[in-house]
């Protein structure tokens, strides 16, 4: 009796019926969190790896300044002062460099 009680619940699809919403919910959480997430810093990366001395950045601590020395992890970077400051590469913020270096339209 139990046995056929079971066989009925289980539907046309039988185990698999349970099992597909879990996956369309981790497929949805791959394409709108994670893959974004893998694109923004393979993006940051690149940015890192193209500045060359003369740049004009802004770190993650909202410091301006041009890069005079570029090093295997770090960059010497002057500020208006004239002081020179040495920042690691990942130090870099590549939303507010862009945001720098992108000019603004007039209407």
């Amino acid at each position: 009796m139990i046995a056929t009680i079971l066989l009925q619940a289980s539907g046309p699809l039988g185990s698999f019926g349970s099992i597909l919403p879990l996956i369309l919910i981790v497929v949805v959480f791959y394409f709108f969190m994670i893959r974004p997430q893998i694109k923004k810093q393979k993006d940051q990366k690149n940015f890192v790896n193209d500045l060359k001395k003369g740049d004009k950045i802004i770190t993650t601590s909202g410091m301006h300044g041009k890069i005079i020395e570029v090093a295997d992890a770090t960059f010497l970077i002057e500020t208006e002062g004239g002081h020179k400051l040495r920042f690691n590469k990942s130090a870099i913020s590549l939303d507010d460099s862009k945001a720098l270096t992108t000019p603004v339209s007039t209407k």
